[in-house]
């Protein structure tokens, strides 16, 4: 994977090729809430959609036979854009429901492995930049296992046949895991817990040694910005939701200052330099990418080839933590075998 090498963009050693940066939430209350950190991705599509910017946008929803389940959704209305609205930590396609016909008149919201995706097969084509779908991203920490939400469902003693709704983040900051069921019963874990003890220990490995988490090939990347301790880390306390917003391209930024020129979303400037310390996972997965790849490597398998970020000078400030991380992929690879 190459990164995005245009001369006219900022770069971030973190988080990448940018225009400009903001900390930003949406304005309708109901779409601030139900969002997974503060509504943007969701007031965004409802905008694209209610002004004629785009016919449709693709993203994904709870499975409506099995809630567990997350499935690709065309939004093409406000209420199927609540619908989409909040994170699914489980696998699934949003670029099946994305057709080269689609391309000029529709937005997604994907992966930060799609949105690379996109770009990638578009380039080859030689698709112009305007003729593209708007492309939206999030900070990705990885695709958990779909058993590790089978496994929560179990857990919580929430019956497959009486689930209602299945939401992992929302109606609130961070919000939390939630299972309503039939009944109107809930079933409900905290968002530290249900990520940290669970959903997150089952992250696929080719998303350990993944060079973009923070959706680098996008239009508009959206990810927390957590409030912290007095030690720096978050704290993942319930509060009124707040997001950095990414623009990558030109075409992103004017995106986002018409959004919030017209009400949609409240946009405030960020310098990122502030953003890594309240994105920890991200900052570290880039700083020890380089050692965990040559520990990959050294062990016998083969990697992926990442060209234009800078992996191995990132790697140079931080010299400890990158002898544990070269360390440990190697002896878990080593195990693996």
């Amino acid at each position: 994977m190459t990164a995005p090498n245009d001369e006219q963009l900022q770069k971030d050693d973190i988080f990448g090729a940018y225009v400009s940066s903001w900390v930003a939430w949406a304005v309708d209350p109901q779409i601030r809430n139900a969002g997974s950190s503060a509504g943007v991705l969701t007031a965004l599509s409802n905008w694209l959609i209610s002004t004629g910017r785009v016919n449709s946008v693709k993203a994904s929803a709870e499975g409506q036979s099995d809630p567990r389940r997350t499935v690709p959704l065309t939004i093409t209305s406000r209420e199927e854009a609540l619908i989409a609205a909040g994170s699914r930590y489980a696998p699934v396609a949003n670029l099946s429901n994305l057709t080269r016909e689609d391309f000029r008149d529709s937005a997604i919201v994907g992966k930060p492995c799609e949105a690379s995706a996109i770009r990638q097969y578009a380039d080859a084509l030689q698709i112009p930049k305007e003729d593209r779908p708007i492309v939206m991203s999030f900070f990705c920490a990885g695709t958990p296992s779909q058993h590790a939400t089978n496994a929560l469902a179990e857990l919580l003693e929430a019956p497959v046949d009486e689930i209602e709704s299945l939401r992992y983040r929302g109606n609130g900051w961070p919000g939390e895991f939630t299972i309503t069921l039939t009944s109107g019963d809930k079933k409900t874990m905290s968002y530290d817990k249900s990520w940290g003890k669970h959903l997150g220990r089952t992250v696929q490995w080719r998303c350990k040694i993944c060079v973009d988490g923070t959706g680098g090939h996008s239009d508009i990347a959206v990810g927390d910005y957590w409030e912290v301790d007095q030690k720096g880390y978050p704290t993942f306390e319930n509060a009124d939701g707040r997001s950095v917003v990414i623009a990558r391209t030109a075409r992103g930024d004017e995106l986002l200052q018409l959004a919030a020129n017209t009400g949609v979303i409240v946009t405030q400037p960020l310098n990122l330099s502030h953003v890594a310390a309240v994105q920890p996972l991200q900052t570290d997965r880039k700083q020890t990418l380089a050692a965990r790849l040559a520990g990959r490597r050294i062990a016998g398998k083969q990697i992926p080839r990442y060209r234009g970020y800078g992996l191995i000078r990132i790697a140079k400030t931080t010299g400890k933590r990158n002898i544990r991380a070269f360390a440990g992929t190697f002896v878990r690879t080593r195990q693996d075998r």
